[in-house]
């Protein structure tokens, strides 16, 4: 081979070596500047998850790997929300990224705890503090094989704390504070040996409340409260890495171990509502923030590190017998530090030092004491209000002098410390009325007459105006109406998704929806024709929220927007009677809950025909009107909605509403109303609750009877008392109620309404308090078939000429909340 050859083979291997490196150059910065991009199963996983959450918008379009969070869009957001992904981008030679941080705070989610978390396999933390969670904590979760990090606070949690959590080895932080949790703190918790953050308080969590919690070696922040039974010795605590131990309402006795004063790092220091004794020693260092409130100390607190250390300190409601120095730069909180029942020493006042310049500055500070007198103690609002957003009234007889009135309050309340910015910290004072009771000059005494005056001008039409809304005294409480905004009832109804439609009436539909407290709700959504602005109709359903009764649905409030009217009720979880009796809910009802349920009834209409302030008569009495709560309480619905369109004051109604079958024939042939028409549709009730047969659907085999009632005193005159009761009943009820519920169903529907008893009386007869009249009538023979055929038999032959029969083109009662019968008509006059 010649070297000119040699020499063109060498630089042709020469310029291929070349290229070749830059090709491998350029394949590498193509591979090295492909973005990375989250696995396609998480992005899934992520619209699941969003879904159970509660989350209806959201935003998916840009990689949440790299935008860091993830993009929602709800306009009911508040500040302070916080959502934030972290992922891993060094997969598949850094061309794949998986979640490993999931934070969604503070979002007002309403769902559930998602399960669907358990598809983020490589998922280390969780944070949905502070959102209207509900359900469980899933069991999917011990799945994760990398998880550190639970903080779930600040929900509607509830269940029992999943025993699989506990292979979580790796667990440092588990804060599962402010829910409704059940069961008792498991003893796992005892076993995360790596456990630094640990939030237990007012979890719902009951003791015991295992020690070995206590020997945990690593933890940092440690918060217990609110047990019933609590710990009663102080627990020898490991870790001497603590910076925040909280141990509040645990019932703890006896000293604080000197181990705790020792701890180097500790910054805060709650053990208020204990039992705790003993002295504070003269050398202990106090924390930052110390909180030893609602305890038996005692002794003195010398000037020392104590006081130095500490710049707030709350010592109040214990025995001490000195009070601290002022110091500057110290929030110190000694109100009835000492136990003493001298008003003038129960603040010991402050020692030489005339003016404590901080404590202009301190809400806590009491340096001598105000020279008062204490109206209430242990004041508490939750069982006086018995509900939320209820006002309760308090009058006091005080002096006033200098023109000046100072109330202290001291909110000593036990729980949670970490409620969202939604929630409500404790009970609100407004509406301070002060009547001075001295003497006064001519012209204040002359103002103040003709001010008297007018005010009762002003309160004998406004009396009139409101047709003296009070509340009766069965009722027990003055009955109040809450004005909802249409976008509240948007909000809590999905915007009246379909889904949540639980009825369709004459006056409209029938809506479930959960208010953001959690509290669910019926909304009835009238016809927009109801509201065109009218005041009186609004009045009118101001009346109808004041009738409070144990037997009656509570109205909540309502909401006259956009020319539409919306009322807002109680939710009951076991529907309708009708359901109940005829087997469409799968309820099964011993004789015990029937009589129950009749009595409650009779309760329920003795109220608004006799009892209340605005006397009510329904007009359409039934089974689909009778509504069970969880405890299978009867609840009378849509009481007081006929009077919304009444046509005339008399006691002749041109406009005759009603179901088929349950009407009294006076009411139903001649439009005559009276409380006894109620008394006659309770017959009819009665009766079904005793057979479990529904009047409007039952044909005897017996060719001489016409309807159930017919049968049913076909029967009582034999005496065959016990063929009348419902056969699911297996023979299993009381003799002497069965046959006094049959006897006064019987006389109830009777054909004269003088003849039927009154409400009052049914209720004393069912009770047996009084005997029951003997029934001199047969009411069966009626002459008018109203009573026993079901709408689709009758036509408008069969009713006078002066009326007019319309039946609604849903399928539902006129005045059902929860409607399910096909047998409801109106009747009017032309």
């Amino acid at each position: 081979m010649s070297s000119a050859y040699k020499l063109m083979i060498m630089s042709q291997s020469r310029h291929f070596n070349s290229l070749l490196t830059v090709l491998i150059f350029i394949c590498l910065v193509c591979a090295f500047s492909a973005s990375p991009s989250l696995h396609p199963d998480e992005v899934k996983a992520l619209k699941d998850i969003a879904s159970t959450l509660g989350v209806k918008h959201l935003n998916l379009s840009e990689d949440p790997c790299f935008t860091k969070t993830l993009v929602i869009t709800q306009a009911v957001l508040k500040e302070g929300h916080n959502s934030t992904i972290r992922c891993n981008c060094h997969f598949n030679n850094n061309q794949t990224c998986h979640i490993t941080h999931f934070i969604l705070k503070t979002f007002s989610l309403p769902g559930r705890l998602p399960p669907e978390l358990s598809k983020l396999q490589y998922l280390e933390l969780i944070d949905l503090c502070r959102n209207y969670l509900y359900g469980s904590i899933p069991m999917e979760w011990a799945s994760l094989p990398y998880l550190t990090s639970i903080s779930v606070c600040a929900n509607r949690l509830s269940g029992d704390i999943p025993k699989g959590l506990g292979t979580f080895i790796n667990l440092t932080q588990f804060r599962l504070s402010d829910n409704h949790l059940n069961g008792s703190i498991p003893e796992f918790i005892g076993n995360l040996s790596k456990l630094q953050r640990l939030e237990l308080y007012a979890s719902g969590l009951r003791e015991p409340i295992p020690d070995s919690i206590f020997r945990l070696e690593n933890l940092i922040d440690l918060r217990i409260s609110d047990t019933t039974a609590g710990l009663g010795q102080f627990p020898h605590i490991i870790s001497k890495n603590l910076k925040f131990l909280v141990l509040r309402n645990l019932n703890l006795t006896g000293p604080i171990p000197t181990t705790i004063w020792d701890l180097p790092n500790l910054m805060t220091l709650d053990l208020s509502f204990n039992t705790l004794t003993g002295e504070i020693p003269a050398d202990a260092a106090a924390p930052k923030y110390t909180y030893l409130a609602g305890n038996l100390f005692s002794g003195k607190i010398e000037s020392g590190p104590f006081l130095t250390a500490s710049t707030n300190i709350d010592l109040s409601y214990n025995n001490f017998t000195w009070s601290p120095s002022c110091r500057e730069r110290i929030n110190v909180n000694t109100y009835e530090s000492s136990r003493s029942r001298n008003r003038l020493t129960r603040l010991l006042p402050c020692s030489a030092i005339s003016q404590c310049q901080n404590y202009s500055k301190s809400l806590h500070v009491n340096c001598g004491g105000p020279d008062g007198k204490l109206v209430w103690e242990d004041f508490n609002i939750r069982v006086e209000a018995n509900g939320t957003h209820k006002e309760v009234i308090k009058e006091v007889n005080t002096t006033v002098t200098d023109n000046t009135l100072e109330i202290r309050l001291y909110w000593a309340g036990k729980g949670t410390t970490i409620i969202p910015k939604r929630g409500n910290y404790g009970s609100l004072i407004s509406a301070i009325s002060v009547c001075p009771k001295h003497k006064t000059r001519t012209y204040p005494l002359i103002l103040g007459i003709t001010a008297l005056i007018l005010s009762l001008v002003f309160l004998f039409f406004g009396a009139f105006y409101w047709k003296k809304c009070i509340s009766n005294a069965d009722a027990g409480k003055r009955g109040n109406i809450s004005s909802f905004s249409l976008k509240q009832l948007k909000v809590a109804t999905d915007s009246f998704d379909p889904l949540n439609k639980i009825g369709e009436g004459g006056f409209g539909s029938v809506y479930k929806g959960r208010l953001p407290d959690g509290t669910l709700i019926a909304v009835k959504k009238l016809s927009s024709k109801s509201c065109q602005g009218n005041k009186e109709f609004v009045n009118e359903i101001g009346m109808i929220a004041c009738l409070q009764h144990p037997n009656l649905v509570k109205l909540y409030g309502c909401c006259c927007e956009n020319n539409q009217l919306l009322l807002v009720y109680e939710y009951l979880e076991n529907n309708c009677l009708a359901d109940a009796l005829f087997g469409r809910s799968g309820l099964k009802l011993e004789w015990g809950t029937r009589y129950k349920v009749c009595l409650g009834i009779a309760r329920g209409l003795a109220f608004l025909h006799e009892d209340s302030a605005v006397k009510i008569i329904h007009r359409d009495i039934k089974g689909t009107n009778v509504l069970l709560d969880k405890d299978l309480n009867s609840k009378i619905s849509d009481f007081g909605l006929a009077r919304l369109h009444e046509d005339e004051k008399s006691h002749i109604t041109t406009r005759v509403a009603g179901t088929i079958g349950y009407m009294a024939p006076e009411y139903a042939m001649r439009g005559h109303l009276t409380e006894k028409a109620d008394v006659y549709s309770f017959g009819v009730v009665a009766m079904e609750i005793v057979s479990g047969k529904s009047n409007a659907n039952y044909t005897p085999d017996n060719e001489c009877c016409v309807g159930l009632l017919d049968w049913a005193f076909v029967l009582q005159k034999k005496g065959a008392f016990s063929e009348i009761l419902d056969p699911k009943l297996e023979g299993v009820f009381d003799v002497t109620e069965a046959e006094r519920m049959i006897k006064v169903s019987l006389l109830c529907s009777n054909k004269s309404p003088t003849l039927r008893p009154t409400m009052s009386e049914v209720v004393k007869m069912l009770e047996g308090e009084t005997e029951i009249e003997q029934i001199i009538a047969d009411p069966g023979v009626y002459g008018d078939e109203l009573r026993f055929k079901r709408s689709s038999e009758i036509g408008t032959s069969s009713l006078p000429s002066d009326y007019l029969v319309s039946i609604p083109s849903s399928c539902e009662s006129t005045y059902d909340l929860y409607p399910l019968s096909p047998e409801s008509i109106v009747f009017s006059r032309p």
